[in-house]
């Protein structure tokens, strides 16, 4: 029997050396399990998720401190929790570990040469960071590589061997479209075309059933091909550590998979992990394929209601000690993130190193500095005279860099090493519209000492033009050019970069200016000789550069290098869920997404703030939910377009049973804005407000008086502020009553707990058969969070809710929001209660549709929802016509009948 009619099995588990430990026993019945996750309300960011429950500590198992616990060295700070209970379909967990995943062992079936068609079904952070593995047959030992699907940075990749060596793979990707939490993906593979060539294509749908749907097109290469065969066994989730970016086991869910010999071919292999036992290790597919899972992998039914980590192990006891416990309270990764976190450092300091220079000095030091720290190992502080550091920070990459004086010097000595016949120098610059007179003298800006035939570079500029001169280790100048170049290079910052590569006897050199984040020129040229390894940068300064500004000098292995490209306009101009992703992957936090139909809103310039700050503000760009993950440790973002028009999740009936009471309706105005200033950080600002109607900010009772709010967000660009404006206006002018909570009681209606599990963070649940003095209508609520208690007989959960109404927006074939309405009507005759047909009058607009297949249309009208069948055809009539005893006949077709008085008493003269 199920809960509630049996103790509902809670489950804690503990994360000890790397293995989930179950320490149910441990944990006391006599106080409930709470659970708090997501936020308060739609105005505010997420909480840290927290967790409430109370260990036996009897004989001190739970002191970290003990060295007599068998515990001793495996708990302390921020051991990993997680509170499961029992779910309803059984899958393969797997742990995202090399040593997680479950195989079949190779057979002649597997050994596919030719067509080939892959298919799976999971649950999985589907764009998450880095390189996840699906299913393969793929093993790099021996060069056993045959075929094998995965996930890179949210792209779907179909890779396959014909000799099972990695020089003979190809690929082929497609960005994956936007999923479920559930998903079945599917990679078919042509191996000839019939034009020379082999095709592969990429489907997705709800589950293996179907229905299919192609995303992107058709990836075609040159060439037929003949699959390795080879002796690896078929893995869900193999492993591939040969390559820069390693690929791993995805982690996550298998709920099943097939392997087919042609395009909807003979099923090989057909693993289906809904059909087995909670704790099997092993079983007989469907295909007669063998599959044993490892002892990290697991099958399993548990839903994780909540993972995170206990920061402390308090210890509480009876003075006589017949009782020792621990109270334990877990918190979400927020927590941790959220405190004792320094800034990160600039984006432009963040990318350069990650390109393993030779050397490099940013120059972001205090004003008190006199040297530039290098944190590249074994570059020594460049010595910098006549300059005053931290005194521009108009750069949004950087920290605050030094300015010139009238007079100044560098020296940067770079650590001795074995020329490889290429270098490049680079730094930023920003002259300050400070333009040396063009028949003046040249204004030196940097120099570069290297081993080669040119022993030192040295680049000047003056108005319209800059110079280069390569002397040899004589001191004769062997390259003497000038390039043409516009004002701009004197305007803003700007990139200026050197680099020499050899080519044979000769070696080739190019000097080049770019706009930060704009366009470039550039002036190439070789001479016969060795490029050498540099020694130094150096320059001397005068009067003429007095008032420039400089920083981010660097020294790279390679010639040509874009290291600096993007990283130099910190990363402006990209969405805000890239700038989530790239900074997941440089600091290996896990995060998730959930992808909506619409692009996430482009986010500006990243500054020097902590890691959470710099993801919230992405997620307050697009709008969307940044969230912790329920079955992880790590973060998921919801897209804002995730939120528009959905169906419920969850449908609570009020005169069902599971929906708590008292239900509590709230008509205030704690979330009314009906003044809204969006600014963008740096730049403009935009004011939206409502001027009329019941919220507006006229003073009542023609409105509600002026509640405005300004904010500053992280846009892109000065266009996005007014949209920004307007939608913050309309979230905060939606005229509807708020329902903050809504509890409902599992154990009284257990027939609700699979739409409970299935149920995250912004998902909608609807309210029906409200009494009429809540509501004639439905109510249709957004999730921002609740507040769980597990007991062994009882399941409350309150979530915390805002208004759906403003969330419904136009969607295209919706059923009721891909209609749009009249620009206004209004009854033509008086109704009462009874009544089943309105006549209605079109004031303004287009006249209503009498298309059958529209139907039906759902209509309000005095604060009731009324569903349209039919709608007869219109009366239109612009009555230019003569007619004597009545009005005739109506530009529509309709004769007018007469009521009351005598036909002589109506008539039209309108020819």
């Amino acid at each position: 029997m199920a809960f509630p009619s049996t103790p509902l099995d809670i489950r804690t588990d503990l994360q000890l050396a790397g293995v989930w430990t179950t320490i149910s026993g441990d944990v006391y019945v006599r106080d409930p399990k709470v659970i708090d996750v997501g936020r308060r309300d739609q105005g505010t960011r997420t909480d840290p998720g927290k967790l409430s429950l109370t260990i036996n500590n009897a004989g001190g198992k739970y002191s970290p401190r003990n060295p007599m616990s068998p515990l001793y060295g495996l708990i302390g700070r921020n051991t990993r929790v997680r509170v499961s209970v029992p779910g309803t379909v059984t899958y393969l967990e797997l742990t995202g570990a090399s040593d997680s995943y479950a195989s079949t062992p190779d057979t002649a079936a597997l050994d596919i040469t030719g067509d080939l068609d892959l298919r799976i079904e999971a649950e999985a952070s589907w764009y998450a960071p880095g390189a996840h593995t699906l299913i393969g047959k793929w093993e790099t030992s021996g060069d056993q590589r045959s075929y094998l699907l995965q996930l890179v940075d949210g792209l779907l990749y179909f890779t396959y061997s014909t000799g099972g060596g990695l020089s003979s793979d190809s690929f082929h990707s497609r960005a994956l479209p936007a999923l479920p939490r559930r998903a079945a993906l599917r990679a078919t593979l042509d191996t000839d075309n019939g034009a020379g060539g082999r095709d592969v294509r990429f489907y997705w749908a709800p589950t293996l059933a179907g229905p299919w749907t192609q995303f992107g097109t058709t990836s075609t290469l040159s060439g037929t091909i003949t699959l390795h065969s080879g002796t690896a066994p078929l893995t869900m989730g193999p492993t591939d550590l040969t390559l820069t970016a390693p690929r791993r086991p995805i982690e996550g869910r298998v709920y099943a998979a097939e392997v087919r010999s042609g395009i909807d071919g003979t099923v090989v292999a057909s693993p289906d992990f809904t059909a087995q036992t909670a704790g099997a290790t092993g079983f007989t597919d469907a295909a007669g394929r063998t599959w044993a899972l490892t002892a990290a992998a697991a099958i399993s039914d548990r839903e994780p209601r909540f993972v995170g980590e206990i920061a402390s192990w308090p210890t509480e006891w009876q003075p006589d000690g017949s009782d020792v416990w621990t109270p334990v309270e877990a918190a979400g990764i927020l927590r941790r993130y959220g405190q004792g976190a320094k800034p990160l450092d600039s984006t432009l300091r963040r990318r350069i190193p990650s390109g393993t220079p030779r050397a490099y000095w940013p120059m972001e030091e205090d004003r008190e500095a006199s040297r530039a720290y290098s944190p590249i190992p074994g570059v020594t502080p460049a010595a910098l005279t006549g300059v005053e550091f931290a005194a521009v920070d108009t750069l949004p990459s950087s920290r605050a860099l030094p300015r010139l004086g009238p007079a100044g010097t560098l020296a940067a000595v770079v650590p001795a090493h074995t020329s490889t016949g290429q270098w490049q120098m680079e730094l930023v610059y920003n002259a300050d519209d400070k333009i040396p007179s063009g028949t003046g003298p040249w204004a030196e800006v940097i120099g570069v000492s290297t081993t080669g035939t040119v022993r030192r570079w040295v680049i000047a500029m003056r108005a319209g033009a800059a110079r280069i001169y390569g002397y040899d280790a004589t001191g004769t100048d062997i390259i003497f050019r000038v390039v043409g170049l516009g004002s701009d290079i004197f305007h803003g910052w700007v990139r200026l970069r050197l680099w020499a590569r050899e080519t044979g006897s000769s070696t080739d050199w190019r000097i080049a200016v770019q706009d930060v984040g704009g366009d470039a020129a550039s002036l190439s040229g070789s001479f016969t000789g060795t490029a050498g390894a540099v020694t130094a940068v150096t320059a001397t300064w005068g009067p003429l550069t007095e008032g420039w500004a400089l920083g981010h000098l660097s020294v790279l292995r390679t010639a040509n290098s874009a290291l600096y490209t993007g990283s130099d306009k910190g990363y402006a101009g990209e969405t805000a869920w890239a700038r989530m992703l790239r900074l997941a992957t440089e600091e290996n936090l896990p995060i998730g997404r959930i992808a909506g139909p619409l692009t996430p809103e482009r986010v500006g310039a990243q500054r020097s703030e902590t890691l959470l700050s710099l993801l919230e503000a992405a997620a307050d760009v697009d709008g969307g939910l940044l969230l912790e993950d329920h079955s992880r440790i790590g973060l998921i973002y919801r897209d804002r377009s995730t939120l528009y028009t959905q169906e419920p999740a969850l449908t609570l009936d009020y005169t069902a049973a599971g929906l708590a009471h008292p239900l509590v309706p709230v008509d205030d105005d704690e979330a009314v804005r009906n003044d809204v200033t969006i600014s963008r950080e740096g730049g403009s600002s935009a004011r939206a407000a409502l001027e009329a109607g019941p919220l507006s900010v006229q003073d009542p009772p023609d409105g509600i008086g002026l509640y405005d709010t300004a904010e500053t967000l992280a846009l892109d660009d000065d266009v996005q502020p007014e949209a920004h404006a307007h939608w913050h206006l309309h979230l905060g002018t939606y005229d509807g009553a708020r329902f903050p909570a809504v509890s409902v009681m599992l154990h009284k209606a257990p027939h609700l707990i699979p739409a409970v599990l299935a149920l995250r963070e912004g998902d909608m649940i609807r309210l029906t058969g409200l009494p009429p003095w809540v509501s004639y209508n439905d109510i249709d609520l957004i999730v921002q969070g609740w507040q769980e208690t597990l007991d062994l007989q009882r399941w409350d959960i309150t979530f915390n809710c805002s208004p759906a109404g403003p969330w419904m927006t136009a969607q295209a074939d919706h059923t009721v929001y891909g209609k749009v309405g009249t620009d206004g009507s209004a009854l033509a005759s008086s109704v009462d209660a009874a009544a089943t047909t309105l006549s209605v009058a079109t004031t303004q607009g287009p006249a209503w549709t009498t298309d059958p297949v529209e139907m039906p249309i759902l209509i309000d009208v005095g604060g009731e929802r009324i569903s349209v069948t039919a709608i007869g055809s219109a009366v239109q009539d612009t009555y230019g016509r003569n007619v004597a005893n009545g009005w005739g006949v109506a530009d529509s077709g309709q004769t007018w009948t007469t009521s009351g008085g005598s036909s002589s008493d109506y008539s039209v003269e309108g020819a």
